[in-house]
């Protein structure tokens, strides 16, 4: 997926969680030339590595997005697309992005 995203797009970090906590894919991200910031898996009872302070507060990024996927899986039809076909299925996802969007503006506001 990173070498993917990278030929379309220019970006300089990875965000991921602990379950992507591998020698193999902090070595792609970092050649790449990516910073890799990496939940760590303490792969044994109760050792956390804590993050870096400047790492913690990009990770928090990946976590207002996992909150957006989450609040349009289950709030604005994202989980159950009942459409076929690639434009249709953009189409439906949009109007929940749409909908979402009005919502934040509404929480906003008050």
């Amino acid at each position: 997926m990173m070498k993917i995203t990278s030929e379309r797009i220019t970006y300089l970090y990875d965000l991921m969680d602990s379950a992507y906590d591998a020698p193999q894919i902090r070595g792609v991200s970092r050649s790449l030339e990516h910073v890799p910031i990496i939940d760590k898996n303490p792969r044994s009872k109760g050792n956390a590595i804590p993050m870096a302070p400047a790492e913690a507060l990009r990770y928090n990024e990946r976590t207002v997005a996992e909150r957006t996927n989450g609040r349009l899986k289950e709030e604005f039809g994202g989980r159950h697309v009942k459409v076929r076909g690639h434009a249709k299925v953009t189409l439906h996802l949009m109007f929940g992005i749409i909908a979402l969007f009005a919502d934040q503006l509404l929480r906003l506001t008050r």
